[in-house]
């Protein structure tokens, strides 16, 4: 599959900022290591905000006509893009008026506030659901059509969220061992995720050339692929990755998105540094958006069964 870095920008950014109000929204409600402040709440906010409003906006630019992004809005009942769409507009007005509610009140744990907070942790919960879901019921697409899809974005963008507040905690306040060990624990479990992943999608299980042609007993080939140059079909579902390459990448993405930051975060613990802490949050963003990357790439159309390859 063709990676948009549009698309690559939507999940990694969205799916973060709604981590981050996630988990905002639980060390306000349960008071983990004596909660944030307000500068930390609303900072920890804005920081969501910004976040979505780069993926959301990064997304009109995979439309062919951006000014009709309205209409993304009006198949809800039937579409899980549209419904993404709906529950990430529904996101701005809760997250914004807590934001100003802790403005005012200076205080980010009152009854109003955490209202607010959870309500639009939820709807960012919601939202991250209906964005995995697009890629999870298209059983074209051997390789999303799993469960394992919604899981892994809600993971990936805990693991984003955990490691930004982190950072704020640190940078504004002293080290708060609870919340760094979260975010040392979702990284491993999203490492552990995705590892169950690669496997599953490793597999030899998918549709090929015999089941796509119905021939189970001769051996099939393609004689004619029907053009020369390549087609739309070829140039946006016909991207692949060599299996050493991917297998480089791979690795090279574990060691940015989940070994250094967690070798990082040990450091922070034992050396107190809060710069250590934002270098490893930015590892995390980066490594996950080299995974989004490889999401994407990896995913095999059935259609390129039609154009010479044997297996999806």
């Amino acid at each position: 599959m063709h990676p948009a870095l549009a698309v690559i920008f939507l999940t990694l950014f969205s799916g973060g900022g709604f981590g981050l109000m996630t988990l905002t929204a639980i060390v306000n409600d349960f008071q983990i290591d004596g909660g944030l402040n307000p500068l930390q709440t609303m900072v920890a906010v804005l920081i969501s905000l910004l976040f979505v409003t780069i993926g959301l906006l990064s997304s009109t630019a995979h439309l062919a006509n951006p000014k009709n992004a309205w209409r993304a809005f009006t198949r809800w009942r039937t579409s899980w893009l549209a419904r993404e769409g709906v529950f990430a507009v529904m996101y701005y007005p809760f997250a914004f008026l807590y934001l100003v509610w802790v403005f005012f009140i200076g205080y980010p744990a009152d009854t109003v506030g955490l209202i607010l907070a959870n309500i639009a942790a939820i709807i960012g919960l919601i939202t991250i659901f209906c964005q995995g879901m697009i890629y999870a019921v298209l059983r074209t697409m051997r390789q999303w059509n799993t469960p394992l899809v919604p899981a892994n974005f809600y993971i990936m963008g805990l693991a984003i969220g955990a490691s930004i507040l982190v950072a704020i905690r640190w940078t504004t306040d002293d080290p708060a061992l609870i919340i760094l060990g979260m975010a040392m624990a979702l990284l491993v479990t999203a490492a552990i995720m995705k590892g169950i992943y690669y496997f599953w999608i490793s597999r030899p299980a998918g549709p090929s050339i015999h089941t796509a042609t119905g021939f189970n007993r001769f051996q099939v080939r393609i004689m004619d692929q029907g053009h020369t140059f390549g087609t739309f079909l070829t140039e946006e579902f016909g991207h692949s990755l060599p299996r050493r390459n991917a297998q480089v990448v791979k690795l090279f993405m574990y060691l940015i998105a989940f070994v250094f930051p967690l070798l990082l975060m040990g450091v922070a613990l034992h050396n107190n540094s809060p710069l250590i802490t934002i270098i490893a949050a930015l590892l995390v963003l980066f490594g996950i958006g080299i995974e989004r990357w490889l999401f994407f790439i990896e995913a095999q159309h059935v259609v390129n069964l039609y154009h010479g390859r044997q297996q999806c």
